[in-house]
């Protein structure tokens, strides 16, 4: 039965051409002037739902098989309205633009493909018709998805993008896409505040939520040293297919999905079926924006964007994230960012969201892992990562972010400026924890004992840093093995000729050279900036295997010594309590490696 609903969403995604959202008919001026064809090769967004005249109109036209160049409005006199449009690269391709001050009417948006017309619809302005409804998850709607989100998270290169919480990010207008979509100023006073694991599930509900479309989640356990987490029966949310929920419907469904899942959601076996996300191959067409990475410690990245390698800079892979303190941040994903191993404890990798679909009967289903095929209209289930060395692993990722290779210097200032992304980071996650004792002088937060310091809840969760900390230490250890790694790599690099051992020389020099010039601040305890080299920072490497405790002054989370000026300014210690267990942690941090659970 589902394979028959699959042949009839192909029959009709065959020969669809624009599926306009607000589904308004051309106007009989427009169309016998200038009449749209059936080009089937793309389709037109347009928020918020019901355009009124006089406001502005967010236009976006994805494609699952053009790259886009050009996007045209033309009104119902023939005349060409001038337009300033973002493109974006795919699978799935994109354009869209704002469109101000229209008067009621019609309104042909074309579309261009290297200066041929691929797609036209038309916008209708200042009507309220009735609407077709686009309620299933199909191959229209996951482009939708990936689309949004990579407009959401977008930032001029090669400018980071950071956020006290997801909810400045919604309530943009020039990011979100979605914003006040359904009419209702449903944004204003949204609360969104996810951390890590529950990013993604807001993200894919919030979406569902506006567009009208069903979603799932399962509740699931935590897993053990020997057993990925295993879940029951999934949970289904179908009102939003029915009727145009309220931001207070939505707001009660988002707090129970986000009491429900955790980071043992998306570590499920890779093989398993009751699941909420499988996993895809290692292509770039598979790894979408919206497609997260679960690594095998619990931590979460949403893929955001993909920017191609050129002759001037690196190709790059961007994603976002969520840290305890609710901060969303983008960061590149690179070695140091993406922990990728083989363990009992963990289904780790690149995974999707299980599609959801109707059958003939009405019922709701998740896909199987049989059914998510190359024939099928989502990105395929695939088991490649599964028994793929780390080594391996991140050799792929590279030659997909660069298939052309890298410079050996090209690679080092890519992974440079990434680890100098993840330091930058910490100083806003110490500076908040430094804001709470600002305002909360005479306490002291509890540390739980053995792996519950890498999750628990409460203030530690919020200003601990752990899981960045151990981290952060991968990437430098990963930044100071490059020299090593174009020895054993050379394949990976553009050598020109060279000699791997000549090239690691040269590369050695660049470090030292690169690392004394790039410099970082942090605000000391008694509200002087302190300055610090990279090399500085890479010199306190053992430092940071116990710098992760709240209850330290900043001073000694930065890794001063405390017979130096720098630390004089020191005034909070931790507990000699929490010490001793730090102490005996501390193996963890060396061997930069978690404890299984």
């Amino acid at each position: 039965m589902r394979k028959h609903f699959l042949d009839l969403t192909g029959r009709f995604l065959n020969h669809i051409s624009i599926l306009f959202l607000a589904g308004l008919a051309m106007s009989p001026a427009l169309a016998e002037t200038t009449p749209c064809t059936d080009h089937g090769a793309a389709q037109l967004w347009v928020s918020p739902k019901h355009p009124d005249a006089g406001k502005p109109v967010r236009v976006m036209v994805v494609s699952t098989s053009h790259a886009l160049s050009e996007l045209t409005v033309i009104d119902s006199g023939g005349n060409r309205i001038p337009v300033q449009s973002s493109r974006r690269g795919g699978p799935p391709w994109s354009i869209n633009a704002t469109l101000e001050h229209l008067d009621a009417g019609q309104y042909r948006i074309e579309t261009q493909s290297d200066g041929k017309l691929i797609a036209c619809s038309t916008l209708g302005i200042g009507k309220s018709p009735a609407q077709p409804k686009i309620n299933e998850w199909n191959q229209i709607t996951e482009a939708l998805y990936s689309a949004w989100i990579e407009a959401l998270f977008a930032a001029p290169f090669p400018e980071n993008l950071s956020f006290p919480s997801l909810e400045p990010l919604l309530r943009n207008t020039d990011h979100n896409f979605l914003h006040n979509y359904l009419g209702l100023n449903e944004d204003a006073a949204l609360p969104m505040t996810p951390d890590c694991a529950d990013l993604p599930y807001i993200l894919r509900s919030y979406f569902a939520w506006k567009m009208g479309l069903p979603f799932a989640f399962h509740a699931c356990g935590r897993g053990s040293g020997n057993a990925p987490p295993r879940c029951s029966s999934p949970t289904l949310m179908t009102e939003f297919t029915r009727t145009t929920g309220t931001p207070v419907s939505f707001t009660q469904f988002s707090r129970k999905l986000v009491n429900t899942v955790h980071s043992g959601s998306a570590r499920t076996r890779l093989d398993d079926e009751s699941t909420d996300w499988y996993p895809v191959p290692l292509r770039r067409d598979a790894l979408r924006p919206g497609t997260i990475f679960a690594d095998p410690y619990g931590h979460i990245l949403v893929l955001v964007e993909w920017v191609p390698q050129t002759a001037k800079h690196a190709g790059m892979l961007w994603a976002a994230d969520a840290q305890p303190d609710n901060t969303i941040t983008r960061k590149r994903v690179w070695e140091g960012t993406l922990l990728f191993a083989q363990t009992n404890s963990a289904g780790a990798g690149f995974k999707a969201f299980r599609p959801l679909i109707s059958t003939a009967q009405n019922q709701w289903n998740m896909l199987s892992n049989a059914e998510l095929t190359d024939q099928s209209e989502f990105i395929p289930f695939s088991l490649e990562q599964q028994q793929m060395a780390p080594d391996d692993f991140y050799a792929k990722l590279t030659k997909l972010i660069n298939p052309d290779g890298l410079e050996p210097k090209q690679a080092y200032d890519a992974m440079f400026s990434a680890l100098v992304e993840q330091i930058e980071t910490r100083v806003t996650s110490i500076d908040n924890a430094e804001a709470h004792f600002r305002k909360n002088p005479r306490s002291v937060i509890p540390m739980p004992r053995g792996t519950a310091i890498f999750q628990t809840v409460g203030p530690w969760e919020d200003y601990s840093t752990p899981s960045r900390d151990m981290r952060l230490l991968i990437a430098m250890h990963v930044l100071n093995g490059l020299p090593d790694k174009v020895v054993r790599y050379p394949d990976l690099f553009l050598m020109h000729g060279k000699a791997p051992q000549a090239v690691k020389t040269d590369i050695e020099q660049y470090h030292a050279q690169r690392t004394h010039q790039q410099k970082i601040r942090y605000t000391r305890s008694d509200g002087s900036q302190q300055e610090l080299s990279i090399a500085e920072v890479l010199a306190r490497q053992s430092a940071y295997e116990m710098a992760y405790n709240p209850n330290d002054c900043v001073e000694k989370r930065w890794g001063a010594q405390p017979d130096s000026e720098e630390y004089a300014t020191c005034r909070r210690h931790a507990p000699m309590e929490q010490r001793s267990k730090m102490m005996q942690y501390r193996t963890w941090f060396q061997e930069m490696r978690r404890p299984a659970q």
